[in-house]
């Protein structure tokens, strides 16, 4: 049986790439016969990524067969991944992100999370001596997740070893890391042919805080402008998308990477009261900016009150 690797729902950049790269760890040097999947369509970084290195796009699957061998990668919470998630076999979890709980396994299972700010690179670590085996498409790829997850080493989830890493894949590569990353922002920030309802989901997680549900978003970009141009749609399309997805509220954050701040759509009450209760502010109107908030898992998540 060939083992899926795949991450969460709505894919990110990590959530593309490191399934590609444990599936050819598993592959090329563990002898198990593996194969990267998506639990959706990747962002446009993502694509960038893809086409960059020559990658192959992953297969995009809505299902899977109750005992099917799994490795679950850069998520452990079994609400970003499919509703029958427990009937399969779960073989291994890589993960960065806080222990959620509800996975089950049918026996012992390998499980490496770390407190590093990309999958990537603990499988890096993970990986050891056998990266020199590693052919400069794979390598481009987690050199890709760990500077998107990092934001180019300007996210407070940075650590020094996903700095080190991220340098010495660049080395290796003859990638001028500045410039790559400039290239990689700027395909994620291009998000003119979306609709709301898809900026909405593009890089969103379900949460529950105080007894509500809330689809947490964040748009990572360059150009903040071009996204807060469409506001009022965007505003517009909220109720829809919670209610189709089972949710109280979206909470949308625009973070803008080069000026180190978030800009959190305030569109009611609710999300009122959750921005002057979650980050000390006063709000005055819809929008409220949040200097010095990049980070999702932690800076907004773990503050999140109402």
């Amino acid at each position: 049986m060939t083992t899926l690797v795949f991450g969460h729902k709505s894919p990110d950049t990590d959530s593309t790439g490191s399934p590609i790269v444990w599936a050819w760890y598993l592959s090329e040097i563990m002898g198990v016969d593996a194969k990267p999947v998506l639990l959706g369509e990747p962002n446009t970084e993502a694509l960038f990524m893809l086409d960059r290195w020559k990658l192959d796009k992953p297969e995009i699957m809505t299902s899977i067969d109750a005992g099917q061998d799994v490795v679950i990668v850069d998520t452990n919470n079994p609400a970003e991944l499919f509703d029958n998630i427990n009937d399969t076999n779960i073989t291994a979890i890589i993960d960065h992100h806080k222990l959620v709980g509800g996975l089950e396994t049918a026996g012992p299972i390998p499980i490496r999370i770390e407190p590093l700010a990309c999958t990537a690179t603990i499988m890096w670590k993970m990986i050891g001596k056998d990266m020199a085996q590693m052919p400069d498409d794979v390598k481009g790829a987690m050199l890709t997740c760990i500077l998107s997850d990092t934001l180019e080493f300007r996210s407070p989830t940075t650590t020094q070893e996903d700095k080190a890493i991220a340098w010495s894949l660049a080395e290796s590569l003859g990638i001028d890391i500045p410039t790559y990353a400039a290239e990689m922002f700027a395909a994620k920030s291009d998000v003119s042919s979306f609709s709301e309802a898809e900026l909405l989901r593009m890089d969103s997680k379900e949460y529950e805080v105080g007894g509500k549900q809330f689809r947490v978003s964040v748009l990572e970009t360059t150009s903040p402008k071009a996204v807060l141009d469409r506001k009022d749609a965007l505003v517009a399309a909220m109720p829809g998308v919670a209610t189709e997805d089972g949710a109280d509220q979206v909470l949308l954050f625009v973070v803008d990477i080069l000026n180190e701040e978030a800009t959190m759509l305030v569109p009611n009450e609710l999300t009122k009261t959750v921005a002057e209760k979650s980050f000390d502010v006063e709000v005055s109107g819809d929008t409220v900016v949040l200097p010095g908030v990049m980070s999702r898992k932690k800076q907004i998540i773990p503050n999140l009150k109402v």
